[in-house]
């Protein structure tokens, strides 16, 4: 039963959304000294930041909207990551087959020159043009493609670096609470007052604090009214979109980005060994953000768009999984939502009860608009400190000069009896940590229960007492993507091994 009289908690700053902004914000924040309580009412990146299509980029298509500044920021930032969360985020080589009907070669290739440069490229190849009847990843596409370009990006496990910026803000002294809302926001004359309660126990925190950083992506307006604040000073365009997944489609490592005829892009992405990722789409949307889910004319929408160029047609009844994220733009008045800034802004509302709150921004440049805030909520609580995430690697990233291909083969005659493909799946989800989460196992048999698709015991018992993993579709979407392979009655076995002790499901 919940207490009647609420504990209290006194600190610097609560940051409510537990996103990625509010994940890196709360990291941020706490490096300098702030004392940070982070709540979010579901799971870590529970929302948009598990959605998005996975990638650290610069944004090739902004250039056409000439959107130089964000490009240019994103393209520094990817390189930031790069070095700092090496085993989440890793180089891709990107194949843009030329479709003669659409762009012309030679604006391609001029926006390609503009993309290696702009943000001061060291760690990535530059862009390159290929003939795609000698090149591996002409094999997959319809005849009629001759000439590509191949130009560098990132891969990110997008929910992971939610969770690990989590991770080393609680490092760092800030408290994490998930599954925790907040209720109420009163402001006072020494900052807010707000009550927070836990939505599986019902127990109810108060909390005092100097500031509050309202990080709650498409509910940044709601937020804001809970302040008594009934109109924004801003608003975000709620778009929608959609991915699907299929089984792999090509057997290589390059992902496409394709050109659509209506001006919008696809990606194919190589996605846990087995299957391949297209998206995205961008949908208006309206109604509660809680019941987002992908349209059938999403699908054959993306369906259509693929088939453009792969020689084995993609269909509907293909589809093993789709995924679906709002995201909370920055209202910039744009007719299409294609055309919408990825950009952010941040409204400090100042004052003896200051309130910063985020609208829009992208994955990529998380860091930057963490920092960024963190910097505008110093000043009126007069904390000094500098910005430090720069040249800090995240939980499991602290690999010698980012070379995660060295770090892997160490870890692999360190535990050689572990599977490769399940070495692989460990360096890429934890890193310098994998032999923290090994530690005491010397086979296979050592991990414990099997629920299926390489998930073990020993990776659940991390999950939960590490990161916060309470439920199935924590562990098995977010935190791994094991969902798409763990069968029925593993999922069962799984939610009774959580329910036995391991946490809630």
């Amino acid at each position: 039963m919940a207490s009647d009289s609420p504990q209290r908690r006194d600190v610097d700053l609560l940051v409510i959304g537990g996103g990625i902004n509010g994940a890196g914000i709360a990291r941020d924040a706490a490096g300098r000294g702030f004392d940070v309580l982070l709540c979010e009412r579901d799971d870590l990146g529970a929302h948009t930041s598990s959605a998005s299509t996975k990638l650290i980029h610069g944004g090739l298509r902004y250039l056409e909207q000439y959107d130089f500044r964000l490009v240019r920021h994103s393209l520094r930032e990817r390189e930031v990551l790069l070095r700092n969360a090496p085993h989440i985020v890793w180089p891709l080589r990107f194949v843009l087959p030329h479709h003669a009907g659409l762009r012309p070669w030679w604006m391609i290739r001029m926006g390609l020159f503009l993309y290696d440069h702009l943000g001061g490229r060291v760690l990535l190849p530059p862009c390159a043009g290929i003939d795609l009847r000698q090149h591996v990843s002409g094999r997959a596409l319809q005849g009629r493609y001759r000439r590509a370009f191949e130009y560098s990006d990132c891969w990110v496990q997008d929910s992971r670096l939610v969770v690990l910026n989590a991770r080393d803000a609680e490092a760092r002294g800030a408290e994490i609470r998930t599954r925790t809302e907040c209720v109420s926001l009163t402001p006072g004359d020494a900052g807010w007052e707000a009550l927070l309660v836990d939505r599986l126990s019902g127990e109810r925190f108060a909390v005092g604090a100097r500031s509050v950083a309202n990080a709650t992506g498409p509910w940044v307006g709601r937020t804001r009214s809970l302040g008594g604040d009934a109109g924004a000073k801003h608003e975000v365009r709620l778009v929608k979109g959609s991915h699907i997944v299929v089984r792999k489609l090509f057997d290589h490592a390059h992902p496409y980005i394709f050109q659509g005829g209506d001006g919008r892009v696809l990606f194919a992405i190589p996605f846990e060994e087995d299957y391949t990722l297209l998206g995205t789409t961008d949908v208006e949307f309206e109604g509660e953000p809680e019941r987002v889910g992908i349209a059938p004319r999403e699908i054959d929408y993306i369906c259509a768009a693929a088939n453009l160029y792969f020689k084995i047609p993609v269909t509907p009844d293909d589809v093993v999984w789709t995924y679906s994220g709002i995201r909370p733009l920055f209202d910039d008045r744009t007719e299409k939502a294609s055309k919408v800034t990825r950009d952010y802004v941040l409204a400090l509302d100042s004052g003896p009860a200051p309130m910063l709150s985020v609208y829009g921004g992208k994955i990529t440049t998380f860091r930057r608009l963490a920092e960024q805030a963190v910097d505008m909520l110093s000043r009126p609580l007069g904390i000094s400190g500098a910005g430090w995430t720069r040249e800090a690697p995240l939980p499991g990233g602290d690999i010698p000069d980012a070379d995660i291909a060295a770090f892997a083969a160490q870890c692999a005659a360190r535990h050689s009896w572990l599977p490769e493909r399940l070495l692989r799946h460990f360096m890429r989800h934890y890193g310098s940590e994998t032999d923290t989460l090994l530690a005491g196992c010397g086979s296979v048999e050592d991990l414990g229960e099997h629920f299926g698709a390489g998930l073990y015991a020993a990776e659940v018992d991390y999950l939960v007492g590490c990161e916060w993993a309470r439920t199935t579709e924590d562990i098995l979407w977010r935190r791994t993507r094991k969902g798409l392979g763990v069968p029925a009655d593993g999922v069962r076995r799984l939610e009774a091994y959580l329910q036995a002790g391991r946490g809630a499901s």
